[in-house]
C-alpha cells in the first residue's frame, strides 16, 4: 500500500490503518472480526489501534489472538485510561495491555484523554516505558489546541508523536486551529471514526462523487480524510468485505472539483469549536 506517513523520528507507517473499537465484545462475531483484521494486515493496513478501555480489555485480548503470527509486521497502538496515567500507573497499565495483547512492546502508546493526573507524571511514565523497551514512542488522544500547548510546555512534552482525534466530513472543527497547530509542531494527526462509524449520509455529494470515480461513498469520505499530509485514518471494519472496501480508498484520488463539492456539502468551520469526542 503506497500511502505512508513519516512519524517524528523518521519511521514510515501506513496512512490507512485499522480501528478496533467494540471488536471482541460480541460472542459469535470474533471469528469474522479476526478474519477481517488479519485481511487488513495482509493488504498492508498494518497499523492497528486499540485501547485498554475497549471492552475493559476484551479488545486487546481479542487482538492478542487475532494477530498471532503477524505481530512483527504490525505497528501496534494502544491507549491508557486517564485515571491510570500517573507515573507508576501508566507503567502498570502498559504491562497489563502487553499481557492481553501477547506482545513484549507497543509501537505507540497514547493517553486516551485528559484527566486529573498532571501531564508531567504521564510523560515521565511514558519515558520510563521507552527506556525499558516496553513502548517505542508515545502520544495523546482527544487533546485540543490548549491541551497540546500545555503538553508542549511540560518537560519532555516535545516527544509527543501523535494526537488521535475525532475527524471526518461531519466533524471538521479541528481544522480551525488544532490541525494547523499539529502541522506546525510536527505532530501526526490520527483520525478516528473517519467515516463516522458508518453514519455518514450515503446520498448527495458523496454518492455523486463516488459514482464519478467508480467508488463507494465511504471510500470517498476516507479518501477525503487521507488528502491531508501527515494524517493517519483508522476506520473499523468488522467484516472482510468492509475491510476490502476501506483498503480501496487508499488508491482513490479526488480532484479539486470533488473537494469544492464536499466543502459545499460539509462546510469547514467558521469559528473555534470545542473538540468533539465519541
Amino acid at each position: 500500500m503506497g500511502n505512508q506517513v513519516v512519524l517524528p523520528g523518521g519511521e514510515a507507517v501506513p496512512a490507512l490503518g485499522i480501528g478496533t473499537w467494540m471488536m471482541g465484545e460480541r460472542p459469535g462475531a470474533s471469528r469474522e472480526e479476526a478474519e477481517s483484521v488479519r485481511l487488513g494486515v495482509e493488504l498492508g493496513m498494518t497499523l492497528v489501534d486499540t485501547a485498554e478501555m475497549y471492552g475493559d480489555g476484551a479488545c486487546e485480548t481479542f487482538l492478542g489472538e487475532a494477530l498471532q503470527g503477524l505481530r512483527d509486521g504490525v505497528f501496534l497502538v494502544s491507549k491508557v485510561y486517564p485515571h491510570n496515567a500517573s507515573r507508576a500507573g501508566v507503567i502498570a497499565a502498559c504491562e497489563r495491555s502487553l499481557k492481553r495483547l501477547r506482545t513484549d512492546r507497543l509501537d505507540l502508546y497514547l493517553l486516551h484523554w485528559r484527566g486529573g493526573v498532571p501531564l508531567e507524571e504521564t510523560v515521565a511514565g511514558f519515558e520510563a516505558l521507552i527506556a525499558a523497551g516496553k513502548i517505542r514512542r508515545w502520544g495523546v488522544s482527544n487533546f485540543d489546541t490548549d491541551d497540546m500547548e500545555e503538553l508542549w510546555n511540560t518537560p519532555g512534552g516535545h516527544a509527543c508523536a501523535v494526537n488521535q482525534v475525532l475527524y471526518n466530513l461531519t466533524r471538521r472543527g479541528p481544522e480551525w486551529d488544532l490541525l494547523p497547530w499539529l502541522a506546525d509542531h510536527d505532530v501526526t494527526l490520527m483520525a478516528y471514526s473517519p467515516i463516522e462509524q458508518g453514519g455518514l449520509p450515503k446520498g448527495g455529494a458523496l454518492a455523486e462523487i463516488a459514482a464519478k470515480h467508480g467508488a463507494t461513498p465511504y471510500q470517498v469520505a476516507l479518501a477525503w480524510v487521507l488528502r491531508r499530509p501527515q494524517t493517519i485514518a483508522i476506520p473499523k471494519a468488522a467484516r472482510p468485505v468492509h475491510m476490502r472496501e476501506n483498503h480501496g480508498a487508499a488508491a482513490l484520488r479526488l480532484d479539486g472539483e470533488d473537494f469544492a463539492r464536499l466543502d459545499r456539502a460539509f462546510a469547514p468551520p467558521s469559528r473555534k469549536r470545542p473538540l468533539e469526542m465519541l
